[in-house]
């Protein structure tokens, strides 16, 4: 019995290797459909408020063999977070989750048709103990830099009121290019 139980155990862990050298899969997710679509956001960025005041910079970086979209905030006001971005090929959308000391957010979506990031879901605040629906739309400009637009559900008024306003300008030590890896 033991004999059989190693082989089988050893099958099942040269499959996955197997089934990727005979298809030709690459490593990664460079074959994924859609694992493109959020590039546009990766690099170094200077965050801009509404008002024209910096309000903070964004690191954004691809990692885990292009996989995954990492996000590290630092706000000019002492604020920071953090968040996961990725293409889930089992739910075949984007998604974001996002901590902070203050909030939590998930959420999901794709490419609008205007080329804009759109992603739904839910915002939690840790020390109200309260989740309400949220969005969220990163688009890209001409110009390179990127629009974020915040909105949160009132129930109250039934409106979609703006959480916050970015606009994304690449970090001036940064080339106009960015590698996605």
């Amino acid at each position: 019995m033991k004999p059989f139980l190693a082989a089988s155990l050893f099958a099942l862990a040269a499959t996955p290797a197997s089934v990727s050298a005979q298809t030709g899969i690459p490593p990664g997710c460079d074959g994924l459909e859609h694992r493109g679509d959020f590039d546009f956001w990766v690099g170094e960025w200077d965050v801009f408020a509404a008002n024209g005041q910096l309000a903070g910079t964004n690191s954004i970086q691809k990692t885990q063999s292009g996989c995954l979209i990492e996000e590290r905030w630092s706000g000019s006001q002492g604020s920071s977070g953090v968040s996961l971005n990725y293409y889930d090929p089992l739910t075949q959308a984007w998604r974001q989750v996002w901590m902070s000391a203050s909030v939590y957010i998930d959420y999901s979506g794709g490419l609008n048709d205007d080329g804009a990031m759109e992603l739904e879901g839910e915002i939690f605040y840790h020390s109200q103990g309260n989740r309400l629906p949220f969005r969220g739309i990163w688009t890209p400009n001409a110009d390179g830099s990127v629009t974020q637009h915040f909105t949160q559900y009132d129930a109250v008024s039934d409106r979609w009121n703006t959480w916050f306003t970015g606009h994304y300008v690449r970090r001036e030590t940064e080339s106009n290019t960015h590698s996605g890896e």
